[in-house]
């Protein structure tokens, strides 16, 4: 818990976790082989990305996930349909992304969210192929998720290294945990309290602290007495969608709180008239608990990080980890023989 002479919850920095994480990748990726014009096709991973329609966040999110891929070494493929009126099929979805599954340079495709109500999403996103679904949305990849492997025979996984696991996990949950294990949280024999039931952050989310042996509970509309539930948690990961939801009051002492929600509250004194702010009343909740995501710059940041990480794994998955061992291997003989000079 706080010490007395700092009261107050420490961050959990989401933005210089993220940036580390980026620079990590940075680092591995720049250890392959130059890219030229000879070179084989998938010689770098590279990721897909597919936007309908004209919606601001969309276009933003998206140029983020551009730039954040270029930064970091890999290759990005951007297609975008405007869907002026109306005119886009699920059949010219489709062949995108089935010239994307059978691409090469393909390691990653992601479909930006949410698709125009013409277009059913879940038959979008079932065509992408599982080992290249790196949003984690597949039914094939959710089923493995959800399986726990403790049945006599069943391959054990380790859930400690997202990198080792042969599947991709969404990029939130996956993020949140990440942000667990940076500031060295260990959730092992811990009461976490997952508020929030969604299949994009609570269902997964609660399915990796049970893996990683949390005592997991998952608070939603109809519980009862959601105070005492949320107030016999170690460990709080909330992600329902509604501003301040969770009073500083319902938190336990020393409480871990890690909030996914981002909401905007109208804001006068703020220049574009609205503010962010999380699912946790902040202010509140940094007097009581130990550890605390703001928003922003908490869990978002970590996203785009974990997609980037996702895709990298999907490139190792496809060319083995000796590909980057063996350049890893060659810059360390080139930093020892520097020293010996």
């Amino acid at each position: 818990s706080p010490s007395s002479s700092s009261p107050l919850a420490k961050d959990i920095d989401g933005k210089s976790i993220a940036a580390a994480i980026r620079s990590e990748l940075t680092q591995q990726i720049s250890l392959l082989p130059p890219s030229t014009a000879s070179s084989p096709p998938g010689s770098r991973p590279g990721l897909a990305v597919m936007l309908v329609g004209q919606r601001r966040d969309s276009q933003t999110y998206v140029r983020m996930k551009e730039k954040a891929c270029h930064d970091c070494g890999m290759n990005s493929f951007l297609r975008v349909y405007d869907n002026v009126d109306g005119d886009v099929t699920e059949e010219l979805l489709l062949n995108q992304i089935s010239e994307w599954n059978d691409d090469l340079a393909v390691h990653g495709i992601l479909v930006q969210l949410p698709l125009p109500a013409h277009i059913d999403e879940e038959v979008i996103l079932r065509a992408v192929r599982p080992d290249k679904d790196v949003d984690g949305l597949h039914p094939a990849n959710t089923a493995r998720l959800f399986s726990t492997s403790t049945h006599a025979g069943a391959a054990k996984l380790n859930w400690k290294d997202f990198s080792s696991l042969p599947f991709h996990v969404p990029c939130t949950p996956q993020g949140c945990i990440e942000l667990l294990d940076r500031i060295g949280v260990d959730v092992e024999g811990k009461n976490a309290v997952v508020i929030g039931r969604s299949n994009l952050v609570g269902l997964p989310v609660a399915m990796l602290l049970l893996h990683r042996n949390a005592t997991v509970t998952i608070v939603h509309s109809r519980t009862r007495d959601i105070e005492a539930v949320v107030k016999n948690a170690d460990v709080v990961i909330a992600a329902v969608g509604r501003a301040k939801m969770v009073p500083g009051s319902w938190l336990k002492k020393g409480a871990v709180v890690v909030d996914v929600g981002i909401n905007s509250v109208e804001d006068a004194t703020a220049k574009r008239g609205y503010r962010l702010v999380g699912d946790v009343d902040y202010d509140c909740a940094r007097e009581i608990c130990e550890w605390i995501t703001p928003v922003p710059g908490g869990v978002g940041p970590m996203t785009i990080a974990m997609l980037l990480r996702n895709t990298w794994n999907s490139w190792k998955r496809k060319n083995g980890d000796s590909a980057t061992a063996g350049a890893a291997d060659d810059v360390a003989s080139e930093a020892v023989e520097g020293e010996k000079q």
